[in-house]
């Protein structure tokens, strides 16, 4: 079938070509304007507890669905007088007549220190996040700062924008940076311009592709700002790497003085088969994150799904037509011919294959301490919800996020709120008064409670009964509504922790306020704290699930193509120590901070909650395409002449420079996005980096030829029914 797909692309070559140059002309229009349409980072738990009572603030106590804070820096004033705050407010005065704006007042949160070089002021907006973030760059321009001051805008609408902008600046640098040095690599790799260029072309339309379909899937769902990145990251990568495979073996085939005809099928017929392997099995490793239940994973899904199937569709369709038109002159403009004829010697790979098995059992113990060592920072891994922390230092929102963290107290910002809803009745009644009462005393005794706020503590030290009739005043039951402490039905109680709201400590004060005894009353613990707490239990009950299927699917596939028992589950188990080894490397540098200076990257002092999981099921269907590919030609070998040792050996002299160069593209591409600005984007760089850099290396060339000569003929047994 591939045979005969193969000549027809050669047939209608030049048809293919034009109908791909209008499609990606089409696409990129469309592609470039995908990051104005992303509002959402995805990291919103929808439909958990904390969802459910953030939209019970917003719906029933009035509380603004979206704000924007600005935060003011002085070197000589007393921003704290007043003075200064009526400068401030009067600053603000076009900013108050929008008929968007709600309230703009100043931060009342209480400090950390006796600072008075920093204040603050919130600007409410009656306004959904999708509206607010189109109205962002007006207020923004309305926004001065008094005389002796600086002005640092801040807030979740102010840091999507900063992140769309720096989403776009990162498509263009990634593409800046990876292509050309991908492009001269492959010019290394291949000794000829022609050759080195066709890869190129198919990695930036698989990604250009992608990002067009998505624009259109963004008009009507809301996708995540950060699949972009990883779109572009993956595609260029993956598309390479699938493009490299088969113009090396249609250089192959036209050396066996093949018809270009010919050479198109056969190449498409052989590594055509391997490319639909591997797209198959990196698609599996795609669809483990659904078993996540967050927008940014099924986001990440969808761009993941998308390019791979994009790559797989271009180099089964454009660049065997583009192979067809170029035929032998695919090897014109030799660069380097001296170089290729080095790299076509196998001796060194031998000498390394033979080298490695002399010493089994040494090497194996070696490089798996190593990557042991590499894999314990993990133990330590802290994970968090990314905010304005995924910017560096010089986006506006970020500078303003990190004075805010030094002047006021992070759980005063960000405490853990309770809405409580009654059976029936309203909260002015006396019974919902004591219930309220009943279940504050309650949670006042939790360990790990600093303070509690609602609307009954707030009247002072009265009995129900007192508390009710006080209600009954007009004006102050519109003060406590204005306040949006309570209302209707609903009310809100203010939980303030001991410890910061990112803390372990403080996700199991939320679980305990979420097992106390709230009597009649109808409670749903919200805010940052339980957001955190949310989306980790979604992912700590997906995780298991996915893990699973990813590697049990993956050692059903190479059981089928082995007929073996054991060498599906190495390459499983090999898979794990690269990608543990990999996270490791990626807590050193993202929470530790060690080299991060040297890699411009600002430690953030956690990874990001997504980091793992996507990590994992990227690499873990990349890792396998190595896998089949060197196992597969070992085999052939060991069924020509049953030497198990030799086999190994001729496997890695034939595919080792194959491997070593794909790896090198991947290497060279998602390398390039650690020199972007979103700091997701750069720690999804530094994993992938090296996770396939360890796997193409130590694991790949080393380890594996290792375990080979250790199984001897162990490696090929199955029951007699599969063979």
């Amino acid at each position: 079938m591939l045979w005969r797909w193969g000549l027809i692309v050669h047939r209608l070559r030049w048809m293919v070509v034009a109908i791909s140059v209008v499609i990606f002309l089409l696409m990129g229009t469309y592609a470039r304007q995908l990051p104005g349409l992303l509002k959402d980072n995805g990291f919103e738990p929808r439909g958990s507890e904390s969802s459910r009572g953030l939209n019970l603030l917003e719906n029933e106590l009035g509380v603004p669905p979206s704000s924007v804070t600005v935060v003011y820096e002085s070197n000589s004033l007393n921003l704290t007088s007043l003075a200064s705050r009526n400068n401030i407010m009067s600053s603000l005065e076009a900013v108050k007549k929008l008929p968007y704006v709600k309230q703009v007042s100043m931060n009342k949160t209480k400090r950390l220190n006796n600072r008075t070089d920093v204040q603050s002021a919130e600007i409410e907006l009656n306004l959904n996040k999708s509206d607010a973030l189109a109205r962002y760059p007006h207020i923004r321009n309305l926004i001065h700062a008094p005389s002796g001051m600086k002005v640092y805008v801040n807030g979740p609408t102010a840091t999507l924008y900063d992140i769309q902008k720096a989403t776009k600046k990162d498509l263009s640098k990634s593409e800046i940076l990876g292509l050309p040095i991908a492009l001269v690599v492959l010019v290394l790799i291949f000794g000829s311009l022609w050759a080195a260029i066709l890869p190129v072309i198919v990695g930036v339309m698989s990604v250009a592709c992608t990002l067009g379909i998505a624009y259109f899937i963004a008009l009507k769902y809301s996708l995540s700002n950060f699949m972009p990145n990883m779109v572009t990251m993956v595609g260029l990568a993956i598309g390479i790497d699938y493009a490299l495979f088969v113009v090396s073996r249609f250089r192959e085939e036209l050396a066996r003085q093949r018809a270009v005809s010919t050479a198109v099928a056969r190449t498409c017929q052989m590594a055509g088969k391997s490319i639909l392997f591997s797209g198959f099995a990196v698609l599996i490793g795609m669809l483990g994150m659904l078993f996540i239940d967050l927008p940014v994973m099924r986001a990440l899904c969808l761009g993941g799904v998308l390019v791979v199937f994009s790559s797989v569709l271009l180099s089964h369709t454009l660049l065997l037509a583009l192979l067809g038109i170029l035929g032998h002159q695919i090897n014109r403009f030799a660069v380097l011919p001296s170089l290729r004829k080095k790299r076509g010697n196998t001796a060194a790979w031998e000498r390394i294959a033979f080298t490695v098995m002399k010493k089994p059992v040494a090497v194996v113990l070696l490089m798996s301490g190593l990557l042991v060592l590499l894999m314990l920072p993990v133990g330590g891994m802290k994970l968090g919800v990314p905010s304005a922390e995924v910017l560096p230092p010089t986006y506006e929102s970020r500078q303003g996020s990190d004075l805010l963290k030094e002047t006021y107290d992070e759980r005063e910002l960000n405490p853990i709120q309770a809405v409580v809803q009654t059976d029936g009745g309203t909260v002015w009644q006396e019974r919902t008064i004591r219930d309220i009462r009943a279940f504050t005393d309650t949670i006042s005794g939790l360990a790990g409670v600093k303070r509690v706020e609602s609307y009954v503590t707030v009247l002072g030290d009265h009995t129900p009964e007192q508390t009710a009739l006080m209600l009954q005043n007009g004006g102050l039951r519109q003060r406590v509504e204005n306040l949006r402490l309570a209302k209707g039905s609903t009310a809100v109680i203010t939980v303030v922790p001991r410890s910061t709201p990112d803390s372990k400590q403080a996700s199991d004060l939320v679980r305990q306020l979420r097992k106390a005894d709230s009597g009649s009353l109808k409670v749903s613990i919200t805010g940052m704290s339980a957001s955190r707490m949310d989306i980790m239990d979604r992912i700590n009950r997906g995780l298991p699930a996915m893990v699973g299927f990813v590697m049990a699917i993956t050692y059903f596939i190479l059981f089928a193509a082995f007929r073996s028992v054991l060498l599906p589950l190495k390459a499983v188990l090999m898979n794990v120590l690269s990608l543990g080894a990999s996270l490791g490397v990626v807590v050193i540098v993202f929470q530790k901070g060690l080299l991060a200076h040297l890699l411009h990257i600002t430690s953030i002092g956690y990874v990001s909650i997504v980091l793992p999981v996507t990590i994992f099921c990227v690499v873990f269907g990349i890792s396998m395409d190595y896998e089949v590919f060197l196992i597969s030609r070992i085999k052939e070998e060991y069924e020509k002449t049953g030497d198990n040792e030799k086999s190994t050996a001729v496997g890695l002299t034939k595919t080792g420079g194959l491997i070593t160069s794909a790896a090198l593209i991947l290497i060279v591409v998602v390398g390039s996005f650690v020199f972007t600005d979103i700091e997701i984007t750069k720690a999804l760089g530094v994993g992938l980096f090296s996770a396939i850099f360890i796997d193409a290396t130590f694991i790949r060339v080393i380890v594996v030829p290792a375990l080979m000569k250790l199984m001897g003929r162990a490696n090929w047994w199955a029951p007699a029914w599969v063979k």
